[in-house]
């Protein structure tokens, strides 16, 4: 079975202006998720998480070592209709409706009309906005706008989820309606790589998860297989001897 995604010996080094390079933002790192599996990104701030969306996303290239995504290179085109992005920050044009923005999404996969709006009344409802469809997004709450961005996302039906911190500044209500929904999904067969900062997430939602430290990968395999490893009885103290204990 071909990996949903797959990193092998994957380096990143950015540029300075002038010319000059910065350090590495990621070091050699080689990662797998399977088909149908749900994994956790965790590490601390500058450890390489946004470089790696980035570059799943297409949105930069790596230095060295080589990407596929359900087998293939990022850079195709037809990939775009297997993965739904969520971003850390959406950003929304100030008039517009999620029917707008629904119908834009639609236009970029392809989606014929009849099932762009079955697919639109369906998520919309799921995600309690459908009486909220003809507000202007920004009229929206914090809560609101991330579900609204997980609409986007799912619209067109993807195989894979790219979710860039999905409970960021959410209250418990919200973190719990987004937790369930991700559930959801697993069960659905979609294959979920989420970036967060919160650990408790990872435990409880995660088949797998990846450390990253510095651009390294520290750690890759469950939330069982941590503990094991460093003997402790939680995620967060796992998480922090693993950038620890190797820590130069």
């Amino acid at each position: 079975m071909v990996d949903s995604i797959s990193f092998v010996e994957v380096w990143k080094t950015y540029e300075r202006e002038l010319g000059s390079v910065s350090q590495p933002a990621l070091r050699g790192v080689t990662f797998s998720v399977r088909q149908g599996e749900t994994l956790g990104l965790i590490g601390a701030n500058g450890a390489g998480k946004s470089t790696c969306i980035r570059l799943i996303m297409d949105f930069i290239r790596p230095s060295q070592g080589v990407i596929t995504l359900n087998g293939r290179s990022p850079d195709k085109s037809s990939l775009r209709h297997d993965i739904g992005y969520l971003p850390e920050i959406a950003s929304f044009p100030a008039s517009l409706t999620i029917l707008d923005m629904l119908r834009f999404v639609g236009a970029a996969h392809d989606l014929p009309k009849t099932v762009l709006a079955e697919q639109s009344e369906r998520w919309l409802r799921a995600l309690e906005l459908w009486d909220a469809r003809k507000r202007p997004i920004r009229t929206y709450s914090k809560g609101m706008q991330q579900r609204a961005s997980f609409v986007l996302a799912l619209v067109h039906d993807p195989s894979l989820l790219i979710l860039d911190e999905p409970m960021s500044g959410l209250d418990p209500i919200g973190r719990a309606s987004i937790g369930r929904l991700i559930q959801d999904l697993k069960g659905q067969g979609k294959t979920i790589l989420f970036c967060t900062h919160i650990l408790e997430d990872v435990d409880r939602l995660a088949d797998r998860l990846l450390i990253l430290h510095k651009g390294e990968k520290r750690f890759e395999g469950t939330p069982s297989e941590l503990s094991m490893a460093f003997g402790t009885t939680s995620i967060v103290d796992g998480f922090l001897h693993a950038i620890e204990v190797t820590q130069s």
